[in-house]
């Protein structure tokens, strides 16, 4: 139910804020609007307001449209001529057409904004010890190293020096890491990235061998999923993992490393219960992570927030500091979309990294789950997706439009209803593709999961 209301809620902010964009334009315009609508299908509720709009929530949340008076859809009576879209000037009518974009887009930039003011609470970019004979640990890097810079950019948390490796490993075949030990030792580390296949898009930190430090957690369960392998072999939280087949265990890591080791084959627990031991035979579900297929039996440890407060801090900013790097991170995430979509036209990346409404509900649930500054830092994100997607210059979107408009205002005349009528089947196709292979990843990895 909380991933329902959270992707109904997150669908909702989005679609209106863009529409509302189209809308208070195209009223600063003079354009008489004369549906805004949230949703496609059946009218599940509606009111008209004094100007005449009508103001409508239909049954089909994947989308939303705003109704404008045009000549082009019914016949408009000569005293309204004047409200009319199609006969507003080229300007007026690009500006209504680039206003819904351009809405998610400052809606992005308030967020970011308001997140950087009231502080964001972050992690570290401090590794763990690599993979075995990963990229990360040829290049030598070691637990307890705090990065510094990649190619020359400074991470100034975990979630930035993700963002900074996905752009950089997806250009450059050298990631250069500038690292700073425990003891205030700096070095620098070379990690050549592997050939771009599927398993690298998927999961490139994996691939890296680059992971999170935590410091030495004890084999204590301190959660588990509810679908998950330990819970149905009797696990309970607060369970310590003395022993995997035998062998001591007296940390975390250890027992992770024999349970990913051992993906689909069976192992024997012993634990202590109350001061009682026991042993406990489960079967770690086999999963693919970074090319790998690994096994996981969904428990968490139990960790003293103590331990962590090393780890984390609270990055916070001034009016002006916050607003430029809300700038700054919104340009910086619309250039990597882009980037990214153009990697796919041209096949350097796979459109399994397409994602479509099942994950982002998966998404949306988990960021809610998470609280409100996980919940609006998504909302950003998705924001800045969506105006970027939304100007690409395919027919049916706003990009299109612009498109035709542009070409009106090379050539002087507006585009022939013949050409956009092909345009439109063009752009039904494409979009209609698009959502195929969203939704046909968003089910392979539902299945896989």
């Amino acid at each position: 139910m909380t991933t329902l209301l959270a992707f109904l809620a997150t669908l909702a902010i989005l679609i209106f804020v863009h529409e509302y964009g189209h809308y208070r334009v195209a009223r600063l315009a003079g354009v008489r609007v004369l549906r805004f609508s949230v949703g496609f299908g059946p009218v599940l509720a509606t009111r008209q307001d004094r100007h005449g709009t009508e103001w409508s929530l239909s049954a089909l949340p994947l989308g939303g449209y705003v109704k404008m008076l045009d000549e082009r859809e019914g016949e408009v009576a000569p005293d309204q001529l004047a409200y009319a879209f199609n006969r507003q000037s080229l300007g007026k009518r690009a500006a209504i057409v680039a206003a819904g974009p351009l809405a998610n887009f400052l809606l992005a930039i308030l967020l970011l904004w308001g997140l950087n003011l009231t502080g964001i609470p972050v992690l570290k970019p401090v590794l763990g010890e690599p993979a075995p004979a990963s990229p990360a640990a040829l290049a030598g890097i070691r637990a307890g190293e705090t990065v510094v810079a990649i190619n020359g950019e400074k991470p100034e948390s975990w979630q930035d020096m993700h963002l900074l490796l996905l752009k950089h490993a997806f250009r450059d075949e050298r990631l250069r890491l500038e690292t700073q030990d425990p003891s205030g030792h700096f070095a620098y580390r070379n990690v050549i990235a592997p050939p771009r296949d599927e398993a690298f898009e998927q999961s490139p930190m994996s691939v890296l061998g680059l992971t999170r430090y935590l410091p030495p957690v004890e084999a204590v369960i301190g959660q588990l999923s509810p679908d998950g392998e330990g819970q149905r072999a009797g696990l309970r939280p607060g369970d310590r993992i003395r022993a995997v087949e035998g062998a001591p265990t007296a940390h975390w890591d250890e027992v992770v490393k024999k349970i990913r080791a051992s993906a689909d084959k069976r192992l024997v627990l012993r634990i202590e219960r109350q001061g009682r031991e026991m042993d406990l035979a489960l079967t770690p579900r086999p999963i693919t992570e970074g090319g790998q297929v690994i096994g996981r039996i969904g428990a968490a440890p139990r960790i003293d927030p103590s331990v962590m407060e090393t780890l984390r801090g609270v990055a916070r900013y001034g009016v002006w500091d916050s607003l430029t790097r809300a700038l700054a991170r919104t340009w910086e995430l619309s250039a990597f979309s882009l980037e990214m979509m153009g990697r796919m036209v041209i096949g350097q990346v796979s459109l399994k990294n397409l994602s479509g409404p099942i994950t982002i509900a998966d998404y949306a649930g988990q960021s809610a789950q998470s609280g409100a500054v996980a919940f609006f830092s998504f909302l950003a994100l998705l924001s800045i997706s969506l105006a970027v997607l939304n100007l690409l210059p395919v027919p049916l979107l706003d990009g299109g439009h612009l498109l035709y408009y542009f070409a009106e205002f090379l050539t002087g005349r507006p585009v022939s209803d013949r050409t956009q009528e092909i345009g439109q089947k063009i752009g039904i196709s494409l979009l209609a593709t698009l959502m195929f292979f969203a939704l046909y990843n968003d089910l392979q990895r539902l299945l896989a999961g």
